[in-house]
């Protein structure tokens, strides 16, 4: 077995910047080390650490960190990885492919040697996973995600965080067909819609769809942006939120480009080709902060009532249907049958009840995420909470 390797490819833009920032940063890596050092760590403030400002810092951080965020206990890793049979294993060509073309996803400057042991255990890494939960399936893609936990972690640490996220946060993404991850890119729109109605309109009158942002949602953003910071960046932020996170930063990614989307020609091809470009120089802390809002003021259980469109992961229950994995169809019976009952009942008994839950998230999604985490942060670490603590029982 070769020796893992973990590549720190994120350190000066992992912090808050300069002078005032740097106190900041200090201050964070106490809070930080705080809440790791008791017994049991403290995994929601470790959440909204990786959620406020700066997430988490640096590479050595998150390699105590990420595993917390998923409930992987470290010390029931074991020290040597099973051996992978490639020659046997039908995903093989196609992994092997992909790892191939995944190049620019290395560090700049990497010798040749090192880059090519890392491909090469991140073929492993993929086919390890795949084997042990037949029920996934691979997919273009998944290799830009297991690169990212790669460089950060090393290879053993790297397997034991990628398989609990392949059958928990990328779940939808992995099974025999496209249909739930398209059910996941239609709660794009109206997210937009709801924000900026101009914005859609015209976006619907280009027919340009939902397919320019497919390959954000399925990578988590890793294959789109070249810079590595970034990438880690939005991985804290993801690992610390709800599944259905990803969407709500591709939609205010959309909502930040207005202008150049209200300029473009209303034509699908040229909206596609203009969508499906992200600016690398993008404001990313300020985009974080605008998709929590978003989250907190349009939840996902809102936009799947509305639309009668369930995923693995819009709400915990049909997670943790999924992950003992019942068929989609099942889990989406079960689930109309229970808001059926829900609604007759919430009418009779709770609107008022409704009425202030919503006019709270109003309250919540104006003030938004600030550097001290406001209350609209801590509701979207709270959502987190609902199902984060209950993978104990999943994921024993």
């Amino acid at each position: 077995m070769k020796k893992s390797r973990s590549v720190g490819a994120s350190s000066s833009l992992n912090g808050l910047g300069k002078q005032d920032g740097e106190s900041r940063r200090k201050r964070k890596m106490a809070e930080i080390t705080q809440a790791l050092s008791v017994s049991p760590a403290d995994v929601p403030a470790l959440r909204r650490m990786a959620i406020s400002e700066g997430g988490l810092l640096t590479d050595e951080i998150r390699r105590q960190v990420w595993p917390r965020l998923l409930n992987v206990s470290v010390d029931n890793i074991p020290e040597q990885l099973e051996t992978v049979d490639r020659d046997n294993n039908k995903d093989f060509n196609q992994v092997l492919l992909d790892v191939q073309r995944s190049l620019r996803r290395f560090p700049p400057g990497m010798p040749d040697e090192q880059r090519e042991g890392l491909q090469e255990e991140l073929t492993d890494i993929i086919l390890r996973v795949l084997v042990k939960n037949p029920q996934l399936h691979y997919y273009q893609g998944y290799h830009d995600i297991v690169v990212t936990f790669l460089l950060v972690l090393g290879e053993r640490l790297a397997t034991a965080l990628v398989e609990k996220l392949s059958t928990h946060h990328l779940r939808d993404f992995m099974d025999p067909t496209m249909d739930n991850t398209k059910h996941i890119l239609n709660y794009l729109m109206p997210i937009i819609e709801r924000v900026n109605p101009e914005v859609y309109d015209f976006m619907q009158q280009a027919e340009v769809g939902t397919i320019f942002a497919l390959s954000w949602l399925i990578t988590w953003f890793g294959h789109v942006l070249s810079d590595f910071r970034h990438v880690v960046r939005l991985y804290d932020f993801f690992l610390a939120c709800h599944p259905l996170m990803p969407i709500y930063f591709a939609a205010v990614i959309v909502l930040h480009r207005e202008e150049e989307v209200l300029d473009c020609e209303c034509d699908m091809a040229m909206m596609h080709h203009l969508l499906s470009r992200i600016p690398q120089d993008l404001p990313y802390e300020t985009l974080i902060s605008r998709a929590g809002d978003l989250f907190v003021q349009f939840p996902p259980s809102e936009l799947a009532r509305e639309r009668s469109q369930q995923t693995a992961v819009s709400t915990f229950k049909d997670f943790e249907l999924a992950s003992t994995q019942q068929r989609p169809d099942t889990v989406l019976r079960q689930r109309r049958m229970e808001q059926q009952k829900r609604t007759m009942e919430a009418q009779r008994s709770t609107v008022a009840v409704v009425q202030s839950t919503g006019r709270r998230f109003m309250r919540l999604a104006v003030m938004g995420l600030t550097v001290a985490l406001g209350a609209a942060a801590l509701a979207v670490v709270n959502s987190a909470l609902e199902w984060a603590p209950k993978l104990d029982l999943l994921f024993p």
